[in-house]
């Protein structure tokens, strides 16, 4: 499987006890713990078990409550394995139905978990070897995605081809954020500066070296990728080199997060993304390495970076004001719309980029959850943002969940709770897609990334909004 496919309407059944089959947990219309039994979990956290406990009593919708109690824990319960690499502890996190580790995925589904790390040693380890492991993959190969646990596995059938150990070498500047993202996290929660050992050092400095080679300054890149398929947008185009750009300090992506190609190659969000994460390796290499030097060079790209998109990728658009395009690519052209996959435009706040009340965040904000962006979708059940990854029709459940992730507004966060009850077509669990009129036809009824962000969500809401979970959605 090269893409996330579709699930036909004959195959929905059959998805929905996936984990079920898979894990063996039992089957019923009322809300009994979907969660795998205790001794086929793959990893147990007290702090977790403790913190599921805490929230789920407080959520008085029972259903949304089951939700959590399946949702949260989903990442550790399936879809982790520890072993030891150099005397080393290494954490695999796979995505879920595909057995690889994604830079991106791997990082967002332990994210919610970092607040207990303090609380429970054995979970800050596991999350110190994703690091460790993370560190490593962006050594194998700093512009691959996605790769897998042992060198003797082999990749997709993709060119150039792939080295042992690396599922697919697409380019998305956001994977190598979301580890830099993970380690400043971990460190900020727990104050241990172990994990950034040689190997992790040469790792960034790897990752900032791709970013400068991918400005394109001499109008060159090391960097083609060509996939036989006859999906369009799983390969760039002109033999896997992309469409033109100007090089004017932005970062090159040839992929989007969704793993599609990026049109215009300049993907805003995730250069937004990069100047964040470039700040917070300047701060882990000042502060707590103590190598001034190399801290610079990290601010200095981000301040470049950040000067670029204010420059070329804030637009007049004629409906809403200044944007933040999607995509541009320097001279002068621009895409607007909006992807469910994170980095995107709705999440420049949960990212760091903007505050909630940038002017321009706003407008941008109307614009991504309006009819204007062509992967807005609205249905009998949910009105949400998709993505081409999935087609003209299907709405996401992580657009819903970073739409009330990044709001303000008790009502809108309450709306999109109402929406995530009633499109998990009842198997208790979050999915990639679904038809905004039909939740029962969806895609991927294992996505840890989506179940563990809605994990997130409900936490997030129960530390700042508390009484809003005293509520039936």
């Amino acid at each position: 499987m090269k893409r996330r496919d579709f699930l036909t309407n004959s195959a929905v059944a059959a998805a929905s006890v996936l984990l079920a089959d898979k894990f063996g947990f039992a089957q019923s219309s009322e809300f009994v713990s979907h969660r795998p039994p205790l001794k086929q979990r793959k990893f147990v956290s007290k702090a977790v078990e403790a913190k599921i406990a805490e929230v789920k009593s407080a959520i008085k919708d029972k259903e949304l409550a089951w939700m959590f109690e399946n949702c949260y824990p989903n990442t550790l319960d399936t879809t982790v394995e520890i072993g030891e690499r150099d005397r080393k502890i290494d954490s695999f996190v796979i995505t879920g139905d595909i057995h690889a580790l994604w830079l991106r995925d791997s990082t967002a589904q332990v994210t919610p978990y970092l607040s207990l790390v303090k609380d429970d040693k054995d979970l800050q380890n596991l999350i110190k070897g994703l690091i460790h492991r993370q560190a490593y993959s962006i050594l194998l190969e700093p512009y691959a995605n996605a790769f897998l646990k042992d060198l003797n596995e082999k990749g997709w059938d993709d060119l150039p081809k792939n080295k042992p150990g690396i599922l697919e070498r697409k380019w998305e500047v956001d994977s190598l954020c979301y580890a830099m993202r993970l380690s400043y996290q971990y460190w900020k929660a727990t104050n241990d500066s172990s994990a950034f050992d040689d190997e992790w050092q040469n790792a960034m400095r790897l990752a900032v070296k791709t970013f400068k080679v991918e400005q394109l300054k001499d109008g060159k890149s090391p960097y083609t990728f060509i996939r036989k398929t006859t999906v369009m947008i799983d390969a760039p185009p002109f033999d896997g080199t992309g469409n033109p750009v100007k090089p004017v300090g932005l970062i090159r992506s040839a992929f989007r997060p969704s793993d599609d190609s990026t049109w215009f190659p300049f993907l805003i969000p995730s250069n937004a993304f990069a100047v964040v994460s470039l700040k917070h390796l300047a701060e882990i290499f000042r502060v707590a390495l103590k190598i001034n030097d190399f801290a610079k060079e990290c601010e200095d790209l981000a301040a470049e970076v950040e000067a670029a998109i204010y420059k070329y990728a804030v637009i007049e658009h004629e409906n809403f004001g200044k944007v933040f395009a999607y995509e541009v690519d320097g001279f002068g052209n621009r895409l607007f719309m909006d992807d469910a996959n994170a980095p995107n435009l709705l999440s420049l706040p949960y990212l760091g980029f903007v505050k909630h009340d940038d002017k321009i965040y706003q407008n941008t904000r109307r614009f991504v959850l309006s009819d204007n962006n062509p992967y807005f979708k609205r249905g009998k059940c949910a009105s949400a943002v998709g993505s081409p990854h999935t087609g003209k029709t299907n709405v996401w459940h992580l657009g819903i969940i970073m739409r009330a992730m990044t709001s303000v507004d008790e009502n809108e966060i309450k709306q999109c709770l109402s929406m995530l009850k009633r499109t998990h077509a009842d198997t208790g669990f979050m999915h990639e897609s679904f038809n905004p009129d039909d939740p029962k036809d969806f895609t991927r009824s294992w996505f840890a990334w989506a179940n563990t962000i809605f994990g997130e969500l409900i936490l997030k809401i129960y530390n700042e909004r508390k009484m809003l979970l005293n509520n039936e959605f």
